[in-house]
């Protein structure tokens, strides 16, 4: 009997092998490369994460555009998040994930039709993502994403005021600045996935 399971978990692991190796051309969720030496095996969504990741996604695409003072691609950014606040399934997560998520949910998906609809205005898209930067943080802060993630602040935001946002890189790219200061500001904190 012990040698019938042990042939049956040999097997079971050689045809996962082999159903994970048969393409040349693999790529994540995210549309992201994973070809090459360094690849990771994306482990089905247990927690939520990769719901939550197509939030990320969006919130991303938003200050990007920002960073680049292009309003329609906010906008459009905006919508991505808006839908998938929408069609996010909280059924996965567990309670403390559940709570932190229903904590900004409504505010995440207000901010984020405000900035889809505000493709002219800029300066108000702007003042929501700072909104949406403090929901985004409560959310990475919870769930375990698939990638390193940096809180950046500008200090010379909202006439001094200041403010925070999310980032995936190192790198400053100044969403409240734009091309005025692309690289005004610093990482306050790095979350290690």
């Amino acid at each position: 009997m012990k040698k019938i399971l042990i042939a049956a978990a040999a097997m079971s692991a050689l045809i996962f092998s082999a159903c994970n190796n048969s393409s040349s051309d693999k790529k994540t969720d995210a549309g992201r490369d994973t070809t090459g030496s360094n690849t990771q095996v994306e482990i089905p969504d247990t927690n939520g994460a990769a719901s939550i990741q197509s939030v990320l996604e969006g919130y991303l695409q938003i200050k990007n555009a920002l960073a680049e003072d292009d309003g329609a691609e906010a906008a459009n950014g905006g919508k991505a998040l808006a839908d998938a606040v929408a069609k996010l399934d909280g059924s996965p997560f567990s309670a403390e994930q559940k709570k932190a998520y229903d904590d900004v949910s409504d505010d995440l998906k207000e901010n984020a039709e405000h900035i889809s609809e505000n493709a002219n205005n800029i300066a108000h898209q702007r003042e929501h993502f700072a909104m949406l930067s403090d929901e985004i943080y409560t959310v990475v802060k919870s769930f375990n994403l698939q990638e390193n993630l940096y809180r950046d602040y500008c200090e010379m935001y909202n006439n001094g005021k200041g403010a925070y946002c999310i980032s995936e890189t190192k790198d400053i790219r100044n969403p409240y600045l734009g091309k005025q200061m692309p690289t005004c500001g610093e990482v306050k904190e790095e979350i290690k996935r």
